[in-house]
């Protein structure tokens, strides 16, 4: 049987909201695996939510940029918050983001392009910041957004100076309106994706492994019922999922009586031409990195009398 500690058991009520023993049986029944417990207890109805698909679990930066129809977001990764507040670190990732623009949207790409005016490519600067800082540093990812014609907007979510925070959001409107009013319209769902962090801009773009995940818990906790039911179940059910998960379907965190699509559909009127809404990228500092936790302090102190 496997180990199961206190913080496997607190790590999965913080995901899914079910009760310490349900949790601790779930842990049991899946030999310590957290997603395969996560998944447990939704088929035996018992949890509440997947409430956090990522831990932010590391410091750092996310920058946006912009010039006219592109632009760019990326992460820098730091070992501390200490590092991310440092005036050399911050302007490398401002820099990073400025010569992200220019080159193919690839990590590789921004990696091997050169600051302007200096021979030091982005990863040899970031080297040389390394041994200057003496904290490792992680250019971890960068995304580019591009339109032929309409607006890029942009926000920052815990923004500690222009352009730099803990959140990053790029929405892309192709549209032949009015620039400003698609650029307060594009501000306002980049808030909206910023606070409800869609997985996908329709039920096209959701990962296949993911919408058989779904079917599966729906399946199983439908077990029994006859075979044409139980496609009902599990069609509906897909639909509600895309409802909640995918920007277009998701209603307007500004106005909750409409979906984003149906705000998009109104705006052409108000912008002057039709708008759609052709992709955004958001990043949230961390997200997905697993943060190495140490003994507690009690613990600590224990291990170093031990070695005294």
């Amino acid at each position: 049987m496997a180990n199961i500690t206190a913080a496997m058991v607190k790590e999965l009520r913080e995901k899914t909201g079910a009760g310490m023993m349900d949790c601790k049986g779930a842990l049991n029944e899946t030999q310590g695996d957290i997603e395969a417990a996560v998944d447990w207890l939704r088929k035996k109805g018992l949890a509440k939510a997947a409430k956090k698909a990522g831990r932010v679990a590391a410091e750092g930066l996310v920058a946006v940029e912009s010039a006219g129809h592109h632009a760019a977001v990326v992460e820098v990764n730091s070992e501390t918050d200490f590092v991310a507040r440092n005036d050399a670190f911050q302007a490398f990732v401002r820099e990073a983001a400025k010569i992200a623009l220019n080159t193919d949207g690839t990590l590789e790409g921004l990696q091997a392009a050169h600051f302007p005016g200096a021979t030091e490519t982005v990863s040899e600067k970031l080297q040389n910041l390394i041994a200057t800082i003496g904290e490792n540093m992680n250019l971890r990812r960068v995304a580019k957004l591009e339109v032929k014609k309409g607006v890029i907007a942009s926000y920052v979510h815990n923004q500690i100076s222009e352009g730099l925070g803990k959140i990053g959001v790029l929405v892309a409107l192709e549209s032949e309106g009015d620039v400003e009013a698609l650029s307060a319209l594009g501000r306002q769902i980049a808030m909206h994706v910023a606070a409800t962090n869609p997985v996908a801009l329709d039920a096209s773009g959701v990962d296949t492994a993911t919408v058989e995940r779904e079917s599966n818990i729906l399946r199983e906790k439908n077990a029994g019922k006859p075979d044409h039911v139980l496609a009902k179940i599990i069609e509906s059910g897909l639909k509600s999922y895309y409802k909640e998960v995918t920007l277009l379907e998701q209603p307007f965190v500004h106005d909750g009586s409409k979906t984003v699509s149906q705000v998009l559909k109104e705006a052409g009127s108000k912008v002057g031409g039709p708008v759609t809404l052709t992709g955004f990228v958001r990043y949230a500092l961390g997200e997905g990195i697993e943060k190495e936790e140490g003994p507690d302090f009690a613990t600590e102190v224990a291990q170093q009398a031990g070695r005294a």
